[in-house]
């Protein structure tokens, strides 16, 4: 059940533009540091690391992308490494 509700607030979560968040980061960050034992100050808290962690994934998807990319124009392919080397599997036992 609360791997559901947290499935549905993330699929919510993605569909958020970047930039509408980014404009509300330092109202939340504000909100952070002026500390209220208070239901708004939690959900303040709780907010402002929401858009870091779209912030942050998003930015792991670009540069994932752009290795990617990159891969494909040297040459590499699809089971390699950074360096265009193959990696060796060896069974373990």
């Amino acid at each position: 059940m609360v791997e559901k509700a947290l499935d549905r607030i993330a699929q919510q979560i993605i569909n958020l533009d970047e930039a509408s968040l980014n404009q509300l980061r330092k109202k939340y960050l504000d909100r952070l540091f002026n500390f209220e034992p208070t239901k708004e100050w939690e959900k303040a808290v709780i907010i402002y690391f929401i858009i870091n962690g779209v912030i942050a994934k998003n930015n792991l998807f670009n540069r994932q992308i752009l290795e990617q990319q990159k891969g494909t124009k040297n040459g590499s392919t699809e089971g390699g490494t950074k360096r265009g080397k193959k990696r060796k599997l060896r069974l373990i036992k």
